[in-house]
């Protein structure tokens, strides 16, 4: 399934009906407690949470003219996925999710090195979520985005 659109309202007005309020619900929970300077876009083809080259101007080392990704939500035919960098790139932040994630949510996680798939739509632990998305500033990204991906 391929979403194309231009901004983050015109990719939730092609969800589908099955999956939009839980999809809805995500959005609102990432933008609550997303910490300030972070800015929603598309991105990817996904919706995203990017630190915008205003605050980062060097952006993504794949694609400088990208801003510097850090969170997207995206909407699959069988299941919603969240890809989270910082999860990716900081081995006590996975520890935490993942024990935490095992004590609020009865399914068995589904998930790769970034991203986190929701197949079950009534599992998805907003709360558990919402505290993620406090977990890590911009400048915590950003200095954790270059000591790990960056070529010293």
């Amino acid at each position: 399934m391929t979403i194309t659109a231009n901004t983050p309202d015109e990719y939730i007005a092609q969800v589908s009906e099955d999956k939009r309020e839980a999809f809805e619900k995500l959005r609102r929970t990432i933008k609550s407690n997303m910490p300030l300077g972070f800015e929603e876009c598309i991105n990817y083809k996904m919706i995203g949470y990017v630190i915008p080259h205003a605050l980062y101007p060097k952006g993504y080392h794949c694609d400088p003219k990208q801003p510097l990704p850090f969170v997207n939500i995206a909407a699959q035919q069988k299941f919603i996925a969240l890809y989270h960098m910082g999860i990716y790139a900081n081995p006590s932040l996975l520890k935490w999710f993942t024990d935490e994630y095992t004590k609020r949510v009865k399914s068995k996680l589904d998930m790769g090195k970034s991203c986190i798939r929701f197949k079950k739509l009534d599992d998805i632990p907003f709360d558990l979520i919402g505290e993620l998305m406090q977990k890590i500033t911009v400048k915590d990204w950003i200095n954790l985005y270059e000591s790990a991906f960056l070529k010293k």
